[in-house]
């Protein structure tokens, strides 16, 4: 089987061509970061206008690029939720229509599961079942993953996600949108034990999270140092050196915490804030102490792209899954909503 998959839930455009058999033949992607640059975020009209500009290109090239046909293609997945909902109905537009007029199926896929199975592109898959840490800039969850899509979310963020906490540090410390990257630079430089930021939730019982008063306590120490006129480079990267310690130090235990309470020896981290490379050093330290093996997606396929759609995508065409010929597309949209594929084959 052959599919195309596409990508469009937030401001990455993204077009992949996928083989049972060969693998990935394909992938083609436009971040549209410069063009929200200028306003410290994501603003979702551009957003969406810049999908309709980009996807179909990306499509021509993808099919190219893996010297691929319409008529050698068996399906067409794309992000039908969670996210910004203009920007995925364009990419539910476009992979829906494309699917009419080549008379394939088309299939919907929830983009967290795309992350989730995104360690599958690589040479050494993770075993099944494992544990899951799903971190990004709109989500911060814990799931044991028994299977392809079967999931139970163990714990996830009352309110903001670690990256948005990564985010919204980088933005109080003046840093230039996308701020997570930016603030790990900066931390670099800094020493993480001047300031002393909370670690929210981890003097309590359970695998939940809670970002937002790690984010207010920044805003006061930002305030504090600027009003005393210390807020010089290396004050600023001692706070970006304290806030990233606290994010992972909190993911860290938490996760260890759910390793021991399910008994997995694999672990799977996804998301953009898996890229983080302290995040990684200090999982894979403290996971080889508990007796369990870290495994990542590379780097590019952290961040949102359409290799990883096109993964779950697969795997559900081939469970029999597929869209009526209505476009549709859900902002909010549960994992534990999602049907296994056990189901679909039964």
């Amino acid at each position: 089987m052959r599919i195309l998959a596409l990508e469009s839930s937030c401001d990455e455009s993204a077009v992949a061509v996928y083989d049972d058999q060969a693998g990935l033949l394909a992938h083609e992607i436009h971040s549209q970061v410069d063009l929200h640059r200028v306003y410290g975020g994501v603003v979702p009209e551009l957003a969406s206008r810049d999908h309709v500009r980009r996807l179909l290109p990306l499509v021509r090239a993808a099919m190219t690029a893996a010297d691929t046909t319409p008529a050698q293609l068996d399906g067409v997945a794309y992000t039908a939720g969670p996210g910004l909902i203009g920007a995925l109905l364009t990419g539910a537009a476009l992979g829906r229509s494309l699917a009419f007029a080549w008379n394939v199926p088309a299939v919907g896929i929830h983009h967290l599961e795309g992350h989730l199975l995104a360690p599958l592109l690589e040479p050494e898959a993770p075993p099944f079942p494992h544990l899951a840490l799903l971190v990004s800039g709109g989500h911060t969850m814990l799931i044991d993953v028994a299977a392809p899509g079967r999931y139970q979310i163990l714990g996830e963020t009352r309110d903001d996600a670690a990256g948005e906490a990564f985010d919204k540090s980088a933005k109080l410390l003046g840093l230039p949108y996308p701020g997570g990257p930016e603030l790990a630079r900066l931390a670099t430089g800094g020493r993480a034990t001047r300031f002393d930021f909370p670690r929210p939730m981890l003097d309590r019982a359970g695998l939940e999270f809670s970002f937002s008063g790690l984010k207010t306590a920044v805003s006061l120490a930002v305030r504090d140092q600027a009003s005393a006129g210390t807020l010089d480079e290396g004050t600023r990267a001692d706070i970006a050196a304290g806030v990233q310690e606290a994010i992972v130090d909190t993911l860290v235990r938490k996760t260890l915490r759910a390793l021991e309470q399910t008994g997995r020896d694999a672990l799977v981290v996804a998301g953009g804030v898996g890229a983080n490379r302290a995040l990684r050093q200090r999982l894979d330290d403290a996971a080889a102490r508990a007796g369990a093996r870290v495994f990542y997606p590379r780097i590019e396929f952290c961040t949102d792209n359409a290799a990883m759609i096109a993964v779950a995508g697969m795997a559900r065409l081939k469970a029999g899954q597929h869209e009526t010929p209505a476009i549709r597309a859900r902002a909010s949209w549960s994992l534990q909503d999602l049907g296994s594929l056990q189901e679909l084959g039964s």
